[in-house]
């Protein structure tokens, strides 16, 4: 007979109790050492797992063991931190705050069409190379979520969002010294583009981990930080550049860009403890084929969703004929339209259908939009082509991230697995608009074989949209 079997129960109770405290003298060093899967105790709702084992034998290690899970619990995050508030002070805070650091970086971004025109004017250069400016900008911000996601799971969460910012500033007011296009590149497209994307992805990663049931309307109001900051920057261009010039109309919007940022450096606070272990980046998720596929599916949609925000101002001044104020105020209607196009499509995820049932719909129709841009030939109707194109590629902007955060069961991975997808985006906002660009001198000054480009990209990323939806679901009615 085995010499375990039970035949002095007090003793094997001894022994197991000894087996036990071994364990936690053993395990409880720094966090640092802990393996990931077990540092990951929480839930897709951002609770503290209960990694409760079942006593095979007494009361006594039963406590001991739930004694132990318990200082693993403490080691980890200090306390447990139950569900995400889902809501309340603390929780919409962050949602305000969020949509200050948006209005910072989506927000110049979407604006970038008013210093396309200018720039192209100004510096005598043609269309594509001053489209580098505003894609490597956007290349930039993309791009390094993959670090900066990776450094908020890490809880570096304020330090990288201190830093974004303060070079975010400083790059605006470096731009106001550019006579150069070299300067302009290196100030408005690679600095205040390293400075976007130190804040981007921490905040998008953010968010999620105060919200569960409302999580898709809480990343639209955050995501609508693009279209109040589409509608400033243009405005404070368009009455202040004729007036005191280029030099200090750029200065007047870094002052605005550093007084909306200090309450975000101030009072956004990262909810999760860290999990300081772990790789930069999660190739696994990569064997996920709805993750796949909705990735690719973001690449061709941003590919060329950004070509009628650098070229709408130029289409109106070189095709139509109208003044450079004019040329601004079509640009505010794209941007401003696009304040309802982030809230609603989020709202009705969040009630009815989940982010991705409603992002697919709304790639189809911008898609559908982007290719009627060939038919307008008068300014009354790039007016309405503006309204619909920003009301449907304002959807895609905002239900991105919020279908992101669907598809990342462990919200501790968040930033890592944002951060990968912003960087296989980041690639289609490099080079779409500067092909864009290429496309139009090409055609001779026509945007043809442009729109062509714009309208077939989106409609491929909605078709791979649909195999994201099939793959994770199939043919099921369900929300998604």
């Amino acid at each position: 007979m085995d010499n375990t079997s039970p035949k002095n129960p007090d003793l094997m109770e001894k022994n197991q109790e000894a087996h036990l405290d071994d364990t936690i003298s053993d395990n409880f060093a720094p966090i640092a050492e802990v393996p990931e899967d077990e540092e990951a105790g929480y839930d897709e709702e951002g609770r503290s797992k209960e990694l409760t084992k079942t006593p095979t034998n007494g009361s006594h290690v039963g406590a001991l063991a739930s004694r132990t899970l318990s200082l693993v619990r403490t080691r980890e995050s200090g306390r447990d931190l139950g569900p995400p508030p889902d809501g309340g002070f603390k929780a919409w805070s962050q949602v305000a705050l969020g949509h200050f650091v948006i209005f910072n970086t989506w927000g110049y971004i979407n604006s970038f069409g008013v210093f396309q025109s200018y720039y192209t004017e100004s510096l005598g250069r043609p269309p594509s190379d001053i489209s580098w400016v505003g894609s490597i900008q956007i290349f930039l911000l993309f791009f390094v979520g993959t670090f900066s996601g990776r450094a908020t799971d890490a809880g570096y969460f304020k330090a990288i969002l201190t830093a974004g910012a303060l070079l975010e500033v400083f790059s605006i007011f470096m731009t106001s010294l550019c006579t150069q296009y070299w300067q302009l590149f290196l100030a408005q497209g690679v600095g205040q583009g390293l400075g976007c994307g130190l804040m981007f992805c921490p905040t998008i990663a953010l968010i999620p981990t105060y919200f569960t049931k409302r999580r898709a309307i809480a990343m639209g109001i955050v995501a609508s930080g693009s279209a109040t900051g589409g509608l400033v920057f243009p405005a404070v261009v368009m009455r202040l550049l004729p007036q005191i010039g280029y030099g200090w109309t750029m200065r007047i919007l870094g002052f605005i860009s550093l007084g909306t940022l200090i309450p975000c450096l101030l009072f956004m606070k990262q909810r999760l403890p860290p999990r300081r272990s772990g790789p930069l980046l999660e190739l696994a998720a990569f064997k996920e084929l709805p993750y796949v596929c909705f990735a690719s599916g973001m690449f061709l949609n941003f590919w060329g969703i950004y070509v009628s925000f650098f070229y709408i101002g130029s289409f109106g001044r070189n095709i139509l004929g109208v003044d450079q104020e004019t040329s601004i105020y079509l640009l505010l209607v794209m941007n401003g339209i696009g304040l309802v196009g982030r809230l609603i499509p989020n709202l009705m995820a969040d009630l009815y259908t989940g982010p991705l049932n409603m992002l697919i719909p709304f790639s189809l129709a911008t898609g559908i939009v982007a290719y009627c841009w060939a038919t307008v030939h008068d300014l009354q109707g790039l007016y309405i082509f503006s309204a619909f194109y920003g009301l449907f590629a304002a959807g895609i902007q905002s239900l991105f991230p919020a279908t992101l955060s669907t598809l990342t069961t462990d919200l501790k991975k968040t930033g890592v697995r944002m951060g990968m997808v912003l960087s296989v985006v980041a690639v289609a906002a490099l080079i779409g608009s500067p092909i864009a660009g290429a496309l139009i001198e090409r055609d001779d000054g026509e945007y043809l074989y442009a729109q062509m480009f714009m309208g077939s990209a989106v409609i491929a990323g909605t078709i791979t949209l649909i195999g994201a939806r099939l793959a994770k679901l199939g043919f099921v009615l369900q929300r998604a």
